[in-house]
């Protein structure tokens, strides 16, 4: 039963494809989307305080319950190449693109905040899909396996059957549910702490596991898998009461039990393997500015992927199964202005860049997690409706900017001076947009 009720608040607050920066969703809700995510130092609505520093919540002197729904698409685009020779004596090189089919996904956001005039405490609770990344492409159907394959024509090497030294079809799922309580306390009219305790529900599906050992049918697929992790998130808050505000926070790693796979492979034979991966670490710090009709918001994060389970490790293990991801700490920077002038519709403009984690080297190892977001951009606005009800909105776009692309790796090829088994002349390269349209509805219990 505690299972059900688990993956059935998964389905409703989490989502497939929503990775953005890393695979860490840049924002929670339309308000916080639309400001490119900033909200450490400018809380403008709770969800985005709440995702981002707890202390920030002591600026809400009300009751205010917010629900957000967004349908977010994304296109990625798998390519790779083999040079001449490698299908057989004076083959042709062959190259290929396939493209995702996954279809739109829904993202929504659930927070609510305690507060009241003249109250030193403020209580907030969210449940938030922070985290995602999943990929769907099918196999190739120009294969060498196949009776009319034909080399002349375009082929994608990576999505031939594993018979033929690919991976055939493509697909993975990692979802992230996070559940956080959190606390305001203010020691003064312009300074505040806040700590968040979290919960975590996360499942991850892999077709095929390269994180489970190989056999003579190739690398199996997998059930999806669940697992449960801890963490916090502490935060400092500053208002100066003349339009300059400070925040800082710190989210600790999320840490995880281990998945535990059930693989089938080719040939039906099943077994059993472990991996563990944890939610990175983040730091963030803020600046925030009002004045008249303008917020001016401006966020910088760390991202510690290179301390944190399933990713800080990569390449082949003994049994030619993959160690890990192998990510770098990125960097990110969101940036938001929210403009007030025109009467009950704010309008608001974000963006926010994120440095890619995937080194050339390894960028084999990620096929499975090719939603990496260099630039967004976000349009947003509210309409007040009355003093109880608000709507809000936001379109977001962003891009890779140019594809992450590296050496197709063969265990088989490994060895002292070539550790990861690089094929030369080969390639494998990924690159996506996204887009999505969010609605958002707030509402604030009068006394």
């Amino acid at each position: 039963m505690r299972k059900t009720i688990l993956n059935l608040s998964f389905l409703i607050f989490a989502t497939a494809a929503l990775a953005q920066s890393g695979h860490i969703m840049q924002g929670v809700g339309a308000v916080n989307m639309s400001m490119g995510g900033a909200a450490t130092a400018q809380p403008l609505d709770i969800s985005g305080a709440l995702q981002w520093n707890p202390a920030a919540i002591s600026t809400f002197d009300d009751k205010i319950l917010k629900f957000d729904i967004g349908l977010f698409f994304s296109s990625p685009e798998l390519s790779s190449s083999l040079p001449a020779g490698m299908l057989g004596p004076g083959a042709p090189g062959v190259s290929g693109t396939t493209a995702d089919d996954r279809p739109l996904s829904p993202m929504p956001a659930l927070a609510m905040v305690w507060g009241k005039e003249g109250s030193k405490h403020t209580f907030g609770a969210s449940a938030f899909g922070i985290s995602g990344f999943g990929v769907t492409f099918p196999e190739e159907a120009n294969n060498p396996l196949s009776g009319s394959f034909n080399p002349m024509e375009d082929s994608n090497p990576i999505n031939y059957p594993q018979a033929a030294m690919g991976f055939g079809h493509i697909e993975s799922d990692y979802l992230l549910l996070q559940v956080g309580l959190s606390y305001a306390y203010e020691l003064s009219d312009k300074f505040s702490i806040g700590i968040q305790p979290n919960i975590d529900y996360a499942a991850l599906e892999l077709a095929p596991n390269p994180t489970a050992s190989p056999t003579m049918a190739g690398y199996p697929t997998t059930d999806k898998a669940s697992a449960i992790g801890f963490g916090a998130q502490f935060g400092l808050f500053y208002d100066s009461g003349l339009g300059l505000k400070l925040g800082a926070s710190y989210k600790t790693a999320q840490k995880f039990g281990e998945f535990e796979f059930e693989n089938t492979y080719l040939d039906n034979s099943t077994e059993k393997n472990n991996f563990q991966m944890d939610y990175p670490a983040i730091f963030s710090l803020g600046f925030g500015y009002s004045t008249g009709d303008v917020d001016l918001a401006l966020d910088f994060r760390r991202v510690d992927y290179e301390n944190t389970e399933g990713f800080s490790e990569t390449g082949w293990t003994q049994t030619a199964s993959v160690a890990g991801f192998g990510w770098k700490n990125i960097s990110i920077l969101s940036a938001g202005l929210q403009y007030k002038g025109i009467n009950k519709l704010p309008l608001r403009f974000g963006y926010t860049y994120s440095s890619n984690p995937i080194p050339e080297e390894i960028a084999f190892f990620n096929i499975p997690a090719t939603a990496i977001i260099k630039n967004a951009y976000q349009f947003g606005l509210s309409y007040v409706i009355n003093d109880n009800w608000k709507l809000d909105a936001v379109y977001h776009y962003g891009d890779s900017n140019g594809a992450t692309e590296g050496n197709i790796l063969n265990p088989m090829m490994a060895s002292p001076s070539n550790p990861l088994g690089a094929i030369p002349g080969s390639s494998v390269s990924y690159d996506m947009t996204t887009s999505m349209v969010q609605l958002g509805i707030g509402y604030t219990f009068t006394k």
